[in-house]
C-alpha cells in the first residue's frame, strides 16, 4: 500500500519539477527577447561612460582610451566555457588587434577577486573590470536584471578613438568574435 502511494507521490513531484523547470525556462527566454533595453547604444551614438575598477582595483574610464580603438566586451561569468573561449581568443588575437591602435576591456558584474583568479589562470593580458551592480552594463544595454540575480550579456561595443560607438555585436560567436573585430577594424581604419 505505502509503495504504490510513494510511486505516486514521486512522480507527482517530478511532473512538478518538470513543470517548473519548463516555466522558468520561458520566463528567462521571454525576458531574454523582452530585455533588449531600449538604452543600448546605437552606432555613431557617443559611449556611456564609465568608472570601473580592475584586478588590482585601478580605476579605469571611457576618458582613458581617447585617441584609440576599443573593444568593450560585456560577457556573462568568468571561468565558463563560452566567456573563456571569448577571452582567450582576444588574448590570442591581441597583438594583432593592438597592431590596429585599438584596446581589448572586458566587463562582467563578477568581483576584482574573480577577475583576478580568471586572468591569472588563462594569462589574460587585457583588463577584466568589475561592474559588480551592473550600472555599466545596463547603460549599455548589456544586463540581464533578475532582482537578485545579474548577468551581463554577451555584447560587444567597437568604440572609435573619440569616443563613438562605430559598431555594436549583439549575437556573439566566441569561437570567430576576434577575427570579426580583427576584420571590422582593419575596415574601418583602412587609409582612404
Amino acid at each position: 500500500m505505502i509503495v504504490p502511494f510513494f510511486h505516486s507521490f514521486l512522480r507527482h513531484q517530478v511532473i512538478k519539477l518538470i513543470a517548473l523547470v519548463i516555466l522558468i525556462s520561458l520566463t528567462f527566454l521571454g525576458y531574454q527577447a523582452f530585455s533588449v533595453a531600449a538604452n543600448l547604444p546605437k552606432a555613431g551614438e557617443p559611449a556611456p561612460n564609465f568608472s570601473l575598477p580592475d584586478t588590482k582595483s585601478q580605476q579605469h574610464q571611457l576618458s582613458d582610451y581617447v585617441g584609440k580603438w576599443l573593444v568593450l566586451y560585456f560577457y556573462p561569468k568568468n571561468d565558463t566555457p563560452g566567456c573563456t573561449k571569448e577571452a582567450c581568443s582576444f588574448r590570442d588575437d591581441l597583438f594583432t588587434i593592438e597592431k590596429l591602435d585599438a584596446k581589448v576591456v572586458g566587463v562582467s558584474v563578477d568581483n576584482t577577486d574573480s577577475h583576478a583568479k580568471f586572468a591569472e589562470k588563462y594569462h589574460l593580458p587585457f583588463p577584466l573590470l568589475a561592474d559588480k551592480d551592473g550600472k555599466v552594463a545596463d547603460e549599455y544595454g548589456a544586463l540581464m536584471n533578475f532582482g537578485i540575480i545579474k548577468i551581463a550579456k554577451r555584447y560587444t561595443f567597437l568604440i572609435d578613438p573619440k569616443g563613438n560607438i562605430a559598431k555594436v555585436y549583439q549575437s556573439v560567436d566566441t569561437s570567430k568574435h576576434s577575427q570579426e573585430i580583427i576584420a571590422d577594424l582593419t575596415k574601418l581604419t583602412a587609409k582612404p
